[in-house]
C-alpha cells in the first residue's frame, strides 16, 4: 500500500542517528532502483511523474541527503518558505490547481503524498519539482553573496567525502579502491584547449573522486549507499552521465527481485556513451557529476548580507564521481585503453591545434573519459 502523507510530528524520532547501511541487491525497493538509474541515465528529476517512498524514515533520509535537518526549526521554516515560493509560482505562472490542504502541507507531508496516487498526488510532485529548481537556483545566489573560495569549497566537500569513504572502508564495505583529487590547473587548461566550449565553466570534473568497488554486482549497492549517505541523488547534473559498465535491464532481468521492480520503472535505461574521441572504444566506465550539497559554516553565514541569509544555509559544489569494478578497472590499465595513452592523445591533438587551428583534425572515438 502507498504511504499516508508523512505527520510532521513523527519527524524527530525518525531521524536516522548512524549512516544508512549498504543494501544488498535483493534488498532494493522501486524507490532505490530509480535513484541509481537517475545516476546511471543522467537525466532529469524534472521528468519523473511520481516518487516511491515506501516509509517516513526513507522521505526524512532523502531530505537529509538534501542538507536539511526537519527537526531544525530553521532548516523547516527554509523547506516551507521553498515550498510556499513554489506553490506562489505555479499560481502566478501557470493557474496551477493546488487543493488548499496541499498548498498547507508540510515538505514531509508533500513527499509523502507524491509517493501516492491521484490527483493530489500528481499536484505534491509538480509542487517538489519547482521546489527543487527554486531552491538550486537560491542556493547558488546565496554562495555568491558569500566570501567563499572555490578551494574553500573543495575542502569542505572532501571533508564529507573523505569522512564517509573512510567509514566504509572500516566496516569492509565491498570497495578496493578510491582517489579523490582535484584537478591540476595545467590539466585544466589542456581540457578547454581540447573541447570546442574553450570556456571554464565547460569543466565539470574540478574535483572528482573515483571508487572501485570488487565486483560488477557491487556497483548498484555502492551508488545507493552514496545517495543516501552522501548526495542527493536529485541533484545529478543532467547530460553528463555515462555509463559503459552495465547493462542495467539485462542485469535487473537476472535478479528476480530486481526484474519485478524494473517492469515499474518510469524511465529506460541503455548504455549511454559521450564523443570524447581520445578515450579508446574498449575503455569502460561509470561517471556522472553532482551537486553535492554543503551546509555553509556559521561564522561564514554571519558575515553574509542579510538578503543572502534570508535564502538558508544550504549551497553546492559540483564534483564527477566515477565508479568501475575491479576486473573492468585493470582491463581499462591495459594497452590502448590506459591512461597514459589518453592523455597522449589529448596532448597530441592539443599541440594540432594551437599549431593549425581548425584545420586540425583529431581521431573520432565515441567512449567516455
Amino acid at each position: 500500500m502507498p504511504p499516508a502523507p508523512i505527520a510532521p510530528a513523527a519527524t524527530a524520532k525518525l531521524l536516522p542517528s548512524r549512516v544508512t547501511p549498504l543494501k544488498r541487491l535483493g534488498e532494493l525497493s522501486l524507490m532505490d532502483l530509480e535513484s541509481v538509474l537517475l545516476l546511471l541515465d543522467g537525466q532529469s528529476v524534472v521528468d519523473w511523474r511520481r516518487l516511491d517512498f515506501t516509509s517516513q524514515e526513507e522521505a526524512v533520509r532523502f531530505l537529509e541527503t538534501n542538507a536539511f535537518d526537519p527537526s531544525n526549526p530553521a532548516d523547516h521554516a527554509r523547506l516551507e518558505a521553498v515550498k510556499d515560493g513554489a506553490v506562489d509560482y505555479l499560481k502566478r505562472q501557470f493557474d496551477f490547481p493546488i487543493p488548499r490542504p496541499l498548498a498547507k502541507s508540510t515538505v514531509l507531508e508533500l513527499l509523502g503524498t507524491a509517493s501516492t496516487k491521484g490527483h493530489r498526488q500528481l499536484a505534491a510532485c509538480t509542487i517538489l519539482k519547482a521546489m527543487h529548481i527554486i531552491h538550486h537556483v537560491e542556493a547558488r545566489e546565496l554562495q555568491y553573496s558569500l566570501a567563499l573560495s572555490d578551494q574553500e569549497l573543495f575542502r569542505l566537500i572532501e571533508e564529507r567525502v573523505y569522512r564517509l569513504v573512510g567509514q566504509m572502508l572500516a566496516e569492509g564495505l565491498p570497495i578496493t579502491e578510491f582517489v579523490g583529487g582535484r584537478k591540476r590547473r595545467d590539466s585544466i587548461f589542456t581540457k578547454l584547449l581540447s573541447k570546442r566550449e574553450a570556456h571554464a565553466s565547460a569543466v565539470y570534473d574540478k574535483q572528482r573522486f573515483r571508487i572501485v568497488t570488487r565486483s560488477k554486482d557491487d556497483i548498484l549497492p555502492v551508488l545507493l549507499y552514496l545517495t543516501h549517505n552522501l548526495f542527493a541523488f536529485n541533484y545529478v547534473v543532467p547530460g553528463e552521465s555515462i555509463n559503459t559498465v552495465i547493462h542495467f535491464r539485462d542485469d535487473c532481468e537476472r535478479q528476480p527481485h530486481l526484474a519485478q521492480l524494473a517492469r515499474r520503472l518510469q524511465a529506460t535505461n541503455e548504455l549511454t556513451f559521450s564523443d570524447n574521441r581520445f578515450s579508446a572504444e574498449d575503455y569502460r566506465i561509470i561517471h556522472f557529476v553532482v551537486d553535492i550539497p554543503v551546509r555553509v559554516p556559521q561564522p561564514l553565514l554571519d558575515a553574509a548580507p542579510p538578503e543572502a541569509r534570508a535564502l538558508g544555509s544550504v549551497i553546492f559544489g559540483m564534483c564527477e564521481f566515477q565508479i568501475v569494478d575491479r576486473e573492468t578497472e585493470e582491463a581499462n590499465e591495459k594497452g590502448d585503453a590506459s591512461h597514459a595513452s589518453y592523455k597522449k592523445r589529448q596532448r597530441e591533438a592539443v599541440m594540432r591545434r594551437l599549431e593549425l587551428g581548425s584545420t586540425a583534425k583529431a581521431r573520432t572515438r565515441r567512449s567516455p573519459r
